[in-house]
């Protein structure tokens, strides 16, 4: 009897347990934290981390001879054509691979099975493409096949793909990804930049095929050709309206904007090239994007100018008149930046012209990442190549390119807009001539390309144009830039030096040393 009660209340006991661990393992499930994540704001993340870094400013804008600082340090760069791979090589390549190649790679393989989300899954890759074409533009092989895969297929050291082997993959993504759009398809209304328009992302996808197919001019003609006419024949961004770009506000800072009206508002100045090609051409666009504290002497007269409400010196004189703008010259550090300034007659280096913080570089400025200027200005090349028939003539393309440009710049601020009779008139004055078209279409390319400092550098090294004299801070003794010429590439991060050393030095036996002026692969000299 004492047996079976002792049974009895063991089988109470256990019931009694188990009535209070009924529910316990709802507990530990967060109801809150979502287990699943809608893939278009997989690529909405994509989008938003894409905004150029602000090692653009550090090295490609410097490069091409658009903006300039006399300071080294963290700003050490294309200035003085220095390697600082340790302080600001690593931006694009990191921003990028954690957070846009990484975002978009996710989104393919969620929509990959999911018919009903075909169109989420080739705006992903054609994302997803423009990001790598940066990524090996910048710095030549990179994890191409095998990047983005950590977490799908548990791939933490990826192996490096050639450039030469990059762009047939890139082409071939871009063509599949733009023909498969369907607009009787699932529209994204979700999608942060054109809210799932599939008429302007097919305009999107094929633009970047033309940008593609105009980067191999001149290692492969033919190749450039066709893929240029598979591009023009699906249809590009001819009009800004269909411009693919990001727009920023408190919450998404513009990182330039962002860093000019911050830590290094009194750093960095428009480059005396970019200043002078706008200034001895009555370019009205130098109205809309310089500023010059004239006569400022130090730092603090620039800050007190941008103050709410401004209260400069009385010896400082706050000018957009293009009369005005001077740009820095380059070659100059913070010590012999001096005595130059003195000789151009300035009060101090804080003197000379920078892009206007209040305008055209706010915070909350847009950052444009493929446009109709750039677009029509590709196809003036195009045209005067005869890649490209049945359209406008080069001469007209050219016009509209520089037009759009003009008309963008209110995008940016009320202020930076440019009047239809200044702009009317700049190209009238400015045809497109016999003998030197090529020349003019792409340093207009490069005007437009203003503030898109991959896209500036990448044209840049395969047009040759503008026609620049190199940067001769450092030379004739830098090993990494030998006098006379500019930087190529940028050189990899240390971080992946150290973890991804095997994978890395694999890559440089067969691409060439990891140097800045190492040329890529389409850089054909």
């Amino acid at each position: 009897m004492k047996k079976i009660l002792n049974y009895f209340l063991l089988i109470l006991s256990l019931g009694v347990i188990a009535s209070c661990d009924k529910g316990l393992e709802d507990l530990n499930v967060n109801k809150v934290n979502p287990t699943t994540l809608d893939p278009v704001l997989l690529l909405n993340n994509a989008v938003i981390n894409t905004s150029y870094p602000t090692k653009t400013q550090i090295y490609e804008m410097a490069i091409v001879q658009q903006m300039v600082t006399p300071n080294g340090g963290v700003l050490a760069g294309g200035n003085f054509n220095q390697d600082s791979r340790d302080v600001v090589g690593a931006p694009t390549w990191a921003v990028y691979y954690q957070n846009v190649i990484k975002y978009t790679h996710d989104a393919i393989d969620k929509t990959k099975d999911e018919p009903a989300r075909s169109n989420l899954h080739n705006m992903a890759r054609i994302w997803q493409a423009y990001t790598f074409m940066i990524l090996t533009d910048t710095y030549g092989a990179i994890p191409y096949t095998e990047g983005g895969a950590g977490r799908t297929d548990l791939i933490n050291f990826p192996k490096y793909d050639q450039q030469e082997d990059i762009y047939p993959k890139l082409i071939q993504e871009l063509t599949e990804a733009s023909a498969a759009l369907d607009a009787a398809g699932t529209v994204e209304g979700s999608d942060v930049l054109y809210a799932g328009n599939i008429a302007k992302w097919k305009k999107l996808g094929y633009s970047l095929l033309l940008r593609a197919g105009m980067r191999l001019s001149k290692i492969d003609a033919s190749k450039a050709q066709a893929t240029v006419q598979a591009a023009f024949a699906g249809g590009v961004i001819t009009d800004n309206a269909d411009n693919a770009y990001l727009r920023h506000d408190a919450n998404y800072l513009n990182p330039a904007g962002n860093m000019l009206n911050s830590t290094e508002a009194n750093n960095f100045y428009l480059a005396k090239p970019f200043v002078d090609e706008l200034k001895n051409n009555d370019d009205p666009r130098l109205s809309s994007i310089a500023i010059r504290y004239k006569g400022a002497k130090s730092g603090g007269d620039l800050s007190s100018a941008n103050a709410n409400p401004p209260a400069p010196p009385a010896y400082v004189t706050v000018t957009t008149n293009p009369a005005d703008q001077v740009g820095m010259p380059m070659g100059y550090d913070n010590g012999t930046i001096v005595g130059r300034a003195t000789a151009d007659g300035l009060a101090s280096f804080y003197d000379y012209s920078q892009a206007d913080r209040k305008r055209i570089v706010k915070p909350s400025s847009p950052m444009f990442f493929v446009t109709a200027a750039q677009t029509n200005l590709l196809l003036a090349e195009a045209a005067f190549r005869g890649w490209i028939t049945g359209g406008n003539s080069a001469a007209q393309y050219f016009s509209d390119g520089i037009k759009a440009h003009m008309d963008q710049m209110a995008t940016y601020d009320a202020g930076c807009a440019v009047p239809a009779a200044a702009r009317d008139a700049y190209v009238a004055a400015n045809p497109l001539g016999a003998g030197t078209e090529l020349e003019q279409i792409n340093t207009q390319y490069w005007i437009a390309s203003f503030l898109n400092g991959p896209e500036a550098f990448a044209n840049f090294r395969r047009s040759g144009y503008p026609a620049l004299t190199p940067n001769p801070y450092g030379q004739p003794n830098n090993p990494d830039v030998p006098n006379g010429t500019f930087i190529r590439r940028i050189g990899y991060p240390t971080s992946e030096l150290s973890v991804n050393a095997e994978n890395v030095n694999a890559a440089i036996a067969i691409m060439g040393p990891d140097k800045l002026s190492t040329p890529l692969w389409w850089d054909k000299q």
